[in-house]
């Protein structure tokens, strides 16, 4: 039988034609990065010798890219790349604008930090057993979270950081691991599954999951599809994920039992994510939904922030201490979302980057400590000021910048956020800002008296000054991310500038619907 004669057919209309500007590739490699080397470590797993220093190598090759990455946003504004050659909504969308790029660089900064101290911190039954492929791949999770323009991806990626953190979590196996890995992955299971049901509940309603199209269709919907809904099943999920009261008891239960390089890493890096969701959601998707949810946004981080404190204060455990400043710092940060407004947004950009930094460099300080004082007890004293002094001014600066103190990273977003929510008349929230600070500066002094300044019994004299610590392994990653918080501190303009546009594009998003669809676009 004659076949029908054929007819050109013009792809342009369904499918990308025109050939990938090589400085795009960016918004890709630093995924493909992690997981290539991830894949390539895994490979080597039984030559432990390698393990550490290839690392190291693949880490620092991340930051160059994500700088790359982030001077590349910073230059040529909101960058998409979709997947498949398939045009969007149809192709899943890489859409990176400067508060994706900004929090991808920070968190491969802090990456190589702990893959730097891990050459220490992790045995060779850690490294046999994975501890560095689990890190690329986290970290290809972390990554693809703040990356990605379509909100079913960002499941994925949440999944892809989890099942990594929950290798990393019981890597040594020991039972208190097994014990805080049950708390850990119960809850953030339960949030998953409240994510995936929203997220399910997204597509019946809007027939797409690409970010820039609900964008689009949101506003014409507002008054027949159930988006209040959405929006709280979403806050809800993320809430959990970021460890926000009252379903934050999953942190301090579970951040204190892994290896100190792998708390450090969560810290870090994992509520962060569950922040940068909500800023995602709430008030680039669903703003009039988020203005419904502003009271009580509101009340659970005056909560999250007041509570975290005074759970820091009643520690008598170093790294359980730690736990419940990271969960203070994420109250803070929603403080911004509830006010929702340009100054109160660029607080909590400038403020996650903060925590990022420093909370990271705590838990680093927090393990070296605890290897000279023989544990993480608050109760005995190590008298590491005379017999380590380096560690001791480290520590002090983190603490002075953990609790907001000026001239630390801490400080300014802080005064931003206390400014932002007197200039629309919330003064309660200023008040609940200004009372974790000061309860936060009572347990860090509390934390340097007792540990780093009082001096240990006459027959106990000597003991610590034994423990030699490695410059280039265990002082240096401290080093480096306590100098960006001191560089933060007394120079914030820049970043300053960077997080007031970061907040400028989640509010007026046309930018990033325009990276999206092109002038308009297909609808």
């Amino acid at each position: 039988m004659a076949s029908p004669d054929t007819y050109p057919v013009d792809l342009s209309a369904a499918m990308i034609t025109v050939p990938v500007h090589l400085a795009d590739w960016l918004v890709v490699a630093p995924v493909a990065l992690c997981i290539a080397a991830g894949a390539i470590l895994m490979m080597l797993r039984k030559t432990t010798w390698m393990q550490a220093g290839a690392s190291v190598v693949g880490l620092s090759l991340l930051v160059v890219v994500c700088g790359a990455l982030l001077a590349h946003v910073l230059i040529n504004g909101t960058v998409t790349m979709t997947m498949g050659r398939w045009l969007p909504p149809f192709g899943i969308s890489f859409t990176v604008d400067i508060l994706g790029a900004s929090l991808t660089f920070v968190a491969s900064i802090i990456a190589l930090a702990a893959g730097i101290f891990g050459a220490d911190d992790v045995d060779n039954s850690g490294r046999r057993y994975g501890f560095y492929p689990f890190l690329f791949l986290m970290m290809a999770g972390v990554i693809g979270a703040f990356l990605t323009g379509d909100i079913f991806n960002l499941y994925v990626w949440f999944e892809v950081l989890l099942i990594s953190s929950f290798g990393l979590l019981i890597l040594g196996s020991e039972p208190r691991q097994i014990d805080g890995a049950t708390k850990y992955a119960f809850l953030n299971l339960v949030a998953t599954t409240l994510f995936l049901i929203a997220t399910g509940y997204l597509y019946g309603v809007f027939g797409t999951l690409n970010m820039a199209d609900i964008m689009r269709k949101a506003p014409e919907m507002s008054e027949t599809a159930p988006l209040l809904t959405l929006t709280a099943i979403y806050f809800m999920a993320f809430g959990m994920k970021a460890a926000a009261f009252p379903v934050n008891f999953w942190l301090p239960a579970s951040y204190h039992t892994p290896r100190i390089v792998v708390s450090a890493l969560f810290a870090g890096l994992l509520t962060k994510v569950g922040v940068y969701a909500l800023l995602r959601v709430l008030i680039m998707l669903f703003p009039a939904e988020r203005d419904m949810l502003g009271l009580v946004i509101a009340i659970v981080a005056a909560l999250t922030m007041v509570f975290g404190a005074l759970g820091a204060l009643a520690q008598t455990d170093y790294r359980r201490l730690l736990g419940y400043l990271v969960i203070s710092g994420i109250g803070v940060m929603l403080a911004g979302i509830a006010l929702a407004s340009m100054a109160g947004l660029s607080g909590t950009i400038f403020y996650a980057v903060h925590s990022m930094i420093v909370m990271t460099a705590l838990y680093l300080v927090c393990g070296l400590t605890a290897r000279i004082a023989g544990g993480f007890s608050l109760a005995e004293p190590a008298d590491i000021y005379r017999s380590h002094l380096p560690l001791a001014a480290l520590a002090l600066m983190l603490l002075f910048a953990v609790s907001g103190l000026p001239p630390f990273s801490g400080f300014w977003p802080k005064a931003v956020l206390v400014k932002a929510s007197l200039d629309v008349g919330e003064w309660w929230m200023a008040a609940a800002i200004l009372l974790t600070g000061f309860l936060t500066t009572i347990a860090a002094g509390r934390v340097w008296i007792l540990v780093y300044w009082r001096a240990r019994q006459e027959a106990d004299d000597g003991d610590a000054s034994l423990v030699r610590l490695k410059p280039m392994v265990d002082y240096l990653p401290v080093a480096l991310l306590t100098g960006l918080a001191v560089l933060l501190g007394v120079y914030p303009e820049p970043f300053l500038e960077m997080s007031q546009t970061a907040a400028s594009q989640l509010i007026h998003p046309a930018a990033y619907i325009d990276s999206v669809f092109p002038a308009g676009g297909a609808e």
